[in-house]
This record gives C-alpha cells, structure tokens and sequence, in this order.
C-alpha cells in the first residue's frame, strides 16, 4: 500500500451517527457495525422487551462473503503529487456504518442491520364504503 500524506483545509461534518467513521490518513484496517431496531407504533406503549437482537433472526444471520479467486492485477501507478489536498469537504450526515476516507486502506468490513417494524391499530370504521 504505498503511503500519502492527507491534508485537509477545511473540513465540515454536522452528524456522524450509529457506528460511522471519519479517517483522515492511512490505514490497514477500518471497521464499522451497525445494529439498529426501530419500532413505530401508533399508541405510545413501551412492553419492556423491545430491542432484544437475540430475538430477531436478522441479526444472528451469517452474512455471506463471495469467496472469489483473488488474482493479483499487474499495476503500474504514478502519483503526480505525493500528497492528497483537499481545500474542503462539507458533509451533512454519515450514517449507518458509513466510512468518509481521505487516504488509504489495505481492508474495509462494513455491516449494517436494520430491523425496522411498524405497528398500527386496526381501524374498521375509519372510511366505511358505501354500496349504492
């Protein structure tokens, strides 16, 4: 992995949430997990066990990975300038195990689950349908 200095001039994020990451530089290894359970219901009721992974297939599953061959590409590359400049990056969110990067990584793992359940009430008398 050949190495680069990274400078930035001017760097602006309003939110970094829910397992993200800033890297400014190299690296040989950036991970980022996130797990998240929403659960919308119509009356404001709290039963106790909401937020239980354990309880949710999606989040024990094994995630498979391709097992591709790996062929080694023959690269030939040329830095013009030996450094990475950056006047300014503006971001407003990064969110859900998202990775912003200026510089190098050798291996990325990035996961994100979202269980996300709405509840609504049964309504049988909302908009009855009148027969003429």
């Amino acid at each position: 992995m050949s190495k680069r200095n990274s400078f930035i001039e001017k760097m602006e994020v309003i939110s970094l949430v829910s397992g993200s990451v800033v890297e400014v530089g190299d690296s040989v290894q950036l991970s980022s997990l996130s797990n998240v359970v929403a659960v919308n219901r119509e009356t404001e009721i709290f039963y106790g066990n909401e937020g239980d992974f354990n309880a949710i297939p999606l989040f024990s599953e094994i995630i498979p990975i391709p097992d591709f061959p790996y062929v080694k590409p023959v690269l030939k590359k040329h830095n013009e300038l030996a450094d990475i400049k950056i006047r300014k990056i503006a971001v407003k969110g990064i969110s859900a195990s998202a990775i912003l990067q200026v510089g190098n990584t050798k291996n990325v793992v990035m996961e994100s689950r979202i269980w996300h359940q709405r509840q609504l009430e049964q309504h049988t008398n909302q908009h009855p349908i009148r027969k003429e």
